[in-house]
């Protein structure tokens, strides 16, 4: 089963520091990822439809390490741990994208830290 729900413009999905119980794909619209800083916060990324965000609390279990908030009226499906567990049983190659997802992200991070740059969070470990 598949479950959607509809965010407002502004509405928080998650906040940083939650429990991690599910995975999110933008359906429609545009979710912003924010950091917490002393100054406020930051806006560490922006995802637009079919991107799918949140996958990493999902398979370790970590708190959320950012905010995720619609930056517009936007529509999300929730991937479940059950979800998630039955793909891996009866469909392993549907996880191929959230894989591909996964080694781009890691991929771009080790480009930043090769070029010395420090990431967002790089003294913590990252779960969006």
């Amino acid at each position: 089963m598949n479950l959607k729900k509809k965010l407002n413009k502004g509405e928080v999905i998650f906040h940083e520091g939650n429990p991690s119980d599910c995975a999110y794909i933008i359906g429609a619209g545009s979710i912003e990822i924010l950091e917490s800083t002393p100054s406020g916060q930051k806006v560490l990324g922006v995802l637009e439809n079919n991107e799918i965000f949140g996958e990493m609390g999902l398979i370790d279990g970590l708190p959320r390490s950012a905010t995720a908030r619609a930056r517009k009226d936007s529509v999300v499906y929730i991937l479940t741990p059950e979800t998630f567990d039955n793909l891996v049983q009866k469909n392993p190659e549907s996880l191929l994208p959230i894989m591909k997802i996964l080694s781009s992200r890691l991929r771009e991070t080790m480009n930043c830290l090769k070029q010395g740059y420090k990431l967002p969070g790089a003294d913590r470990r990252l779960a969006v």
